[in-house]
């Protein structure tokens, strides 16, 4: 077997020539002109977050509030073939992070220098956000009161205390 060698200038290249071909019925079934319809399943694929410290931009405004969607088996395998990945693997959460924010604060083109410039508190409590809705699909957590011991949900997401 022949090994290839991959790199992010190809990599769109190698993903559609892997895609599996469509079946002849299903080609023959969908007319080309109908609109396509998207129903609500009932999943979730987009969660909303509050950061714990906020990210500042050039401009010097604080940005706390912004969004994450579900990952993808692509967004997952992306990283891998990336050099600054490949040089410095502790940069696969940055990559992996830049891929799956969709918006922080007024700011939607979220990139891997938007979270190089966040604070550490951030990017680890973006990484624990995003192992939670990623593996568990939601964002509560069981904690226990420190002065009465009692254990209650709390929403990782940001939401004030008393909201639900």
């Amino acid at each position: 077997m022949r090994r290839r060698t991959v790199s992010a200038g190809n990599l769109e290249e190698i993903l559609q020539a892997t895609e599996p071909a469509p079946e002849p019925e299903q080609a023959v079934a969908a007319p080309a002109a109908a609109p396509a319809r998207h129903e609500d399943h009932g999943l979730r694929t987009e969660f909303e977050f509050e950061l714990p410290r906020g990210y500042v931009d050039e401009a010097g405004t604080v940005h706390r509030h912004g969004s994450m969607r579900l990952a993808t088996a692509r967004d997952e395998l992306r990283p891998q073939i990336d050099l600054r990945v490949k040089e410095n693997p502790a940069y696969l959460s940055v990559v992996l992070l830049s891929q799956v924010i969709t918006r922080i604060g007024a700011i939607t083109d979220v990139h891997a220098g938007v979270v190089e410039r966040m604070y550490a508190t951030d990017v680890a409590f973006l990484q624990d956000f995003y192992r939670r809705v990623n593996s568990e699909g939601h964002t509560r957590a069981a904690v226990t009161c420190p002065h009465c011991e009692g254990g209650f949900e709390v929403d990782l997401s940001g939401g004030r205390l008393g909201e639900s």
